[in-house]
C-alpha cells in the first residue's frame, strides 16, 4: 500500500511541477520519507535522480522552441558537480532532523512566495 501512496505522490508532484512550475521534490521528498520510510538524505538523493529524465525531456522540448541558452546550460552543467559535492558533504555531516526542518522551512518559503505572487494584483 505504501508503494501505491508513493507512486500517487510522484504523480501529484509531477502534476504540480508541470502546472505550477514548482519543483516536484516539494512533494516527492516527504512522500518518500513518509510512505517508503526512507531517510531524509536517501529521499533527497532519490528526488534529485528523478529530475534527470524530466530535465532531459524539458530541454529537448524547449530547445525546439528556441528557449534554451546552450552556453549558459553548459556553464551550469560544468559547475553542478561542485555544488553536488558540497551538498553531499553537508548532507552527510548535518543531523537528519536538521535536514528535515531545513527542507520544511524551504517548502514553506516557496509556498509563501507562490501564494504572495498569486494574490498580487496583475501588472500592466
Amino acid at each position: 500500500m505504501s508503494e501505491v501512496l508513493a507512486a500517487l505522490t510522484a504523480v501529484a508532484g509531477g502534476f504540480a511541477g508541470g502546472l505550477l512550475g514548482v519543483g516536484g521534490g516539494i512533494l516527492f521528498v516527504p512522500g518518500l520519507v513518509i510512505f517508503l520510510d526512507l531517510g531524509q538524505v536517501q529521499a533527497e538523493a532519490t528526488s534529485l535522480l528523478m529530475i534527470v529524465p524530466v530535465a532531459v525531456a524539458g530541454v529537448l522540448r524547449q530547445r525546439a522552441y528556441g528557449n534554451v541558452d546552450v552556453r549558459d546550460g553548459i556553464v551550469v552543467g560544468l559547475l553542478s558537480p561542485l555544488g553536488v559535492a558540497v551538498g553531499v558533504v553537508l548532507a552527510n555531516e548535518v543531523p537528519a532532523r536538521a535536514l528535515e526542518l531545513a527542507f520544511a522551512a524551504v517548502a514553506l518559503l516557496f509556498a509563501y512566495r507562490l501564494g504572495r505572487r498569486a494574490l498580487a494584483p496583475a501588472g500592466p
